[in-house]
């Protein structure tokens, strides 16, 4: 589900193995999980795969009838964020940023 979700994102792979958490070279990896391989059992590897599909939900919820926005939004730049694109973020922060984009969402989802 999350390679798909990353489909849709219109992520480079070196993009897709860095929200993974694996190294920008792993294509390999990817090309096993694209092909329907589960993701490794890596504590890791499983939270940000979930943190990630729940950005995706959070999105589905704030955009309910926008896909298009909800699948660009990743990409745009954010106020939220010195306008760097929340993509920008997680490459610079690692698993922190996809935690501080997932709470930004969640936040903006309660409101």
């Amino acid at each position: 589900m999350v390679v798909t979700l990353f489909d849709r994102w219109r992520l480079a792979p070196a993009d897709q193995a860095v929200l993974l958490g694996l190294s920008p070279a792993s294509r390999s990896t990817l090309s096993r999980y694209r092909r329907g391989e589960p993701l490794a059992d890596s504590a890791d590897l499983l939270a940000r795969a979930g943190h990630l599909l729940g950005i995706h939900k959070s999105l589905r919820i704030i955009f309910p009838h926008d896909r298009d926005l909800a699948y660009r939004w990743i990409l745009a730049p954010n106020r939220r964020f010195d306008g760097a694109a929340p993509l920008e973020v997680i490459r610079r922060f690692g698993y922190e940023g996809i935690l501080s984009v997932r709470r930004y969402l969640d936040f903006e989802r309660g409101r």
